[in-house]
């Protein structure tokens, strides 16, 4: 039976070569393509890297298929195309990555009027990012001639096939010399100022959120690298930019200085956010999952940030209490005339991460401006958000937690004692120093009545269920702010001060938060 199976090994793609007019699109339509191909089948490399043959590819991927084909197979060809171009085979590499011929018809693609077709985007980002890697003394020094190319990337930012681009740029470049030499290049073209721009009211909501994104990247990328290359000494100037206090200002004042914006203000604050994000990642998935804009004992958040933020910490006061203006919604318990929306969601998070940042200026604004009582309206208020619930509740253990990190106010009780003493007497100057832990621990319980609020709300929701009505849906959060309360009064960092404003309660609420603790035990 041996006999009756045909051994012959030569594929399809061998005998359509033998054919003396065989064509590209031919080869194409065989399945073992691309497989000859990564197998580096010669013969096969020889026919592809003809200069026609290229340029045919080349323009499969960056030239839109006639709208009268067939959608099953309009896009057929361009993604074989794109398949062949970046499978990684020497031959083809050279042979893109050296012809600028060939380069210039790719790079023609950008100078079409915005929107790309999102397909076509995606192929020739592909292309141009292997390309960086593989080739990428000749394609960088291509780019670094076009004068535009950064404009005509930024023009088509609302495709998100750019930001890849873009970040393929910074992360992709080999050796580290030529890495730093495009870092200053894009930093001279000013890229992040230029980013931070497009995150304005002006600007449509998808080239808003790639630009927010594109920033968010570049940050976290630009950090992994500056720790995973400790021995180099030339700092990364793209993140030096994107975190210097005039960028930060530049970003708030498109947040806040004209019409505000759900988009804009997402955009922007999604930015602070992985700024204010300095932890370094872990193999611990638990402490992977901690909120954006949380660390582990990382490093200092940059002052210049702080800063930038402190500043406009009023206007995002002033958003919680006057958002951009949402249409009711129907919801599964009826009409919300008012939706909490997702700039005062953000601004929650953002408020999150700064108390845990713990900077005492900070702290000292937010208490002056009363931004926490007012987030505990909104816990109360929208009882059914629990995205708005957590926020809330990671404040409050934040602020439980602010002497874990008591080496930054020591430091500034050390810049107040180098400052002239009141009457002569150092005692004296230090005594008058507050500890902003106590500051922020003081106006929880005292000016936002946290106490009053937990008890005030639990006994609401006992006659509401008492009369059958639902569970309300902060409880399982409001539980959970209570315990931290009592665990902290018990064992917490700042255990006496708190042990002893619950002692300087009213006694009717004191009292009633004794039973209350007594009668809920978990």
């Amino acid at each position: 039976m041996f006999w009756k199976f045909d051994l012959n090994t030569t594929s399809h793609v061998d005998k359509l070569l033998e054919k003396e007019d065989v064509t590209l699109l031919e080869l194409m339509d065989e399945d073992d393509l691309l497989q000859e191909c990564k197998a580096q089948n010669q013969r096969l490399l020889d026919f592809l890297c003809q200069a026609q043959c290229m340029e045919q590819l080349v323009q499969l991927i960056t030239q839109k298929p006639p709208e009268d084909m067939e959608e099953k197979v309009r896009f057929k060809y361009p993604n074989i195309a794109c398949e062949l171009l970046t499978c990684d085979v020497p031959q083809i590499n050279d042979k893109l990555g050296e012809d600028e011929h060939l380069l210039n018809i790719l790079y023609d693609f950008l100078r079409q009027e915005p929107p790309l077709n999102p397909l076509l985007a995606s192929f020739f980002s592909k292309t141009i990012g292997n390309l960086i890697a593989r080739k990428t003394e000749q394609v960088i020094g291509f780019l670094r001639k076009k004068e535009q190319f950064l404009t005509l990337v930024l023009d088509h930012i609302g495709t998100s096939a750019m930001m890849d681009l873009l970040l393929r740029l910074i992360s992709c470049v080999e050796p580290a010399p030529l890495r730093q030499e495009v870092l200053n290049w894009l930093n001279e073209e000013r890229l992040i100022q230029r980013l931070i721009d497009l995150i304005h009211c002006s600007q449509d909501e998808d080239r808003q959120s790639n630009a927010s994104q594109t920033l968010c990247d570049l940050i976290r990328l630009s950090r992994d690298q500056c720790n995973q290359m400790q021995e180099i000494l030339e700092t990364d100037p793209l993140l030096v930019t994107l975190e210097s206090q005039q960028c930060v200002e530049q970003l708030l004042h498109n947040m806040f200085d004209g019409e505000q914006t759900d988009s804009c203000v997402v955009s922007g604050t999604q930015i602070l956010l992985t700024l204010l994000e300095t932890r370094r990642s872990s193999t611990d998935p638990l402490l992977d999952a901690l909120p954006q804009g949380f660390e582990r004992q990382g490093p200092a958040v940059s002052s210049s940030i702080l800063q930038g933020i402190e500043s406009r910490l009023k206007d995002f006061h002033h958003l919680l209490q006057h958002p951009p203006k949402k249409e009711s919604i129907l919801t599964t318990i009826g009409i919300l005339e008012e939706p909490l929306g997702n700039a005062r969601l953000h601004t929650t998070r953002l408020i999150a991460a700064l108390l845990h940042a713990n900077t005492p200026s900070v702290n000292q604004e937010l208490c002056r401006l009363g931004t926490m009582d007012l987030l505990l309206d909104l816990f109360f208020r929208y009882t059914w958000n629990n995205f708005l619930h957590v926020q809330v509740e990671l404040c409050i253990a934040a602020i439980l937690s602010h002497s874990l990190q008591e080496g930054r106010n020591a430091s500034i009780v050390e810049e107040r004692k180098t400052e002239e003493p009141l009457n002569g007497n150092t005692e004296e100057c230090e005594k008058s120093v507050p500890e902003q832990e106590d500051l922020m621990i003081t106006h929880l319980f005292q000016k936002c009545c946290l106490v009053q609020r937990i008890l005030d709300a639990w006994d609401t929701n006992d006659k509401i269920q008492a009369a059958g009505g639902m569970r309300r849906g902060n409880m399982g959060h409001l539980t959970r702010i209570a315990n931290a309360v009592v665990q902290n009064m018990e064992k917490g960092p700042m255990q006496a001060q708190i042990s002893d404003i619950i002692t300087e309660l009213p006694e009717d609420c004191k009292g009633r938060w004794e039973t209350f603790v007594e009668e809920n035990p978990d």
